[in-house]
């Protein structure tokens, strides 16, 4: 049997021909393909306006620019993610705080969150980015009521979690990053998650006047919009009149992302039959599955288990061309941000959950005979 990674892009014939018309275009990059990305999953999403750009992490930093982050900003956020989700901050000369997790859900305890809010000064966060992780969308609407009791803005990174959705208060489908409940939210195009260009990323918002300030800093800080240049000179005229940068995605990219989206919703479907049979697989188990409550709205694009001999059980599934892989180390104990008077202990339920995690394969080309194969593997090592 072939090496299965944890991830991995799924690649048709119709991405390939995709990809093969822009290039044969006029356009490799800023050309038509890109607002129709754009449209695409705006439409998908169910939010007014959409904002590619080149990845999720430049997606994190143009999303902190627009709000406002600058050096007398204080955002809160998970310690269990991706680095970028602190980083896009701390670019913006912004300070970080952490907000430990919930240990069902390894999503941003909205409790304790709620704890540090009381127990600090009134102004003295200035805003949020929780994180849907593993596809496990939070419940924005909670996030958005506490945010506006203490006047803060929320990013949400959905980078997990195109087409995750909670139920609201009102029994209503609320999807992920549509913009009811947060200013923006943020996607990811890397090729392990649900839609691939590569590399790319995606901004979300129902906000006009940060939508333009998103396109804007995705370009240079450049204009020809002749509404807001001080004078014109001619068609080649322009001006810079912020402090932008190159954040753009080219065409091809984006024509993959239109095709990879088209089948967006079967890849989902795909990837909740493959969490179900893991969940039945390992009932009754010592193997504990993270988020062991199931709803349909999750949009696994990590399945996460707990075991207590996470490096033996590691080391055994790799002797077995089974590459699982470990989301994330905390934070918090990376040596950048221990020299900003982080450590360790500080956030127990996430280094808890750190010493036990391990994502198995997970991705919809994922064959039976392959998840068969990785899930006697587990069950052997945990005997």
């Amino acid at each position: 049997m072939k090496p299965i990674p944890y991830g991995r892009q799924h690649i048709t014939e119709e991405d390939l021909a995709a990809v093969v018309n822009a290039l044969k275009s006029d356009f490799l990059t800023q050309g038509p393909a890109i607002p129709e990305f754009e449209a695409a999953f705006a439409a998908y999403i169910g939010c007014k306006f959409a904002v590619a750009v080149n990845n999720g992490t430049a997606a994190l930093h143009l999303a902190a620019l627009a709000i406002g982050v600058n050096e007398n900003s204080h955002v809160i956020t998970t310690p269990v993610t991706f680095a970028a989700s602190a980083n896009c901050v701390r670019y913006c000369g912004g300070k970080v705080s952490f907000v430990d997790i919930d240990s069902e859900t390894a999503l941003m305890d909205i409790d304790k969150l709620e704890a540090l809010l009381k127990a600090s000064p009134r102004g003295t966060y200035s805003g949020i980015i929780p994180v849907d992780f593993a596809g496990y969308p939070i419940n924005a609407e909670q996030f958005r009521a506490l945010a506006d009791e203490y006047g803060l803005w929320i990013i949400e990174d959905a980078c997990h979690a195109p087409g995750a959705f909670f139920i609201d208060k009102n029994g209503e489908k609320q999807i992920s990053g549509n913009g009811r409940f947060s200013e923006m939210a943020i996607y990811s195009f890397h090729p392990v998650k649900h839609i691939a260009c590569g590399e790319g990323g995606m901004i979300t918002t129902n906000d006009e006047e940060l939508y333009k300030k998103l396109q804007l800093l995705r370009t240079h800080g450049i204009t020809k919009d002749p509404s807001i240049m001080e004078e014109n000179d001619g068609g080649w005229y322009y001006e810079m009149v912020d402090l932008g940068y190159n954040y753009r995605l080219t065409d091809f990219q984006a024509a993959l992302g239109s095709s990879q989206l088209k089948r967006a919703d079967n890849g989902l479907a795909a990837r909740k039959a493959i969490a179900k049979k893991y969940d039945a697989a390992f009932a009754g188990t010592t193997i504990r599955p993270l988020q062991p409550h199931p709803q349909d709205g999750h949009a696994y694009h990590l399945y996460v288990i707990r075991v207590d001999d996470r490096k033996g059980l590691y080391d055994h599934l790799r002797r077995k061309d089974i590459f699982a892989q470990v989301h994330y180390i905390p934070v918090h104990t990376l040596p950048y941000y221990q020299s900003l008077g982080f450590k360790q202990g500080d956030f127990p339920v996430a280094e808890k959950y750190y010493s036990q995690c391990l994502s198995l394969p997970m991705y919809p080309t994922l064959t039976h005979e392959e998840q068969e194969f990785v899930i006697n593997e587990v069950k052997s090592f945990g005997k």
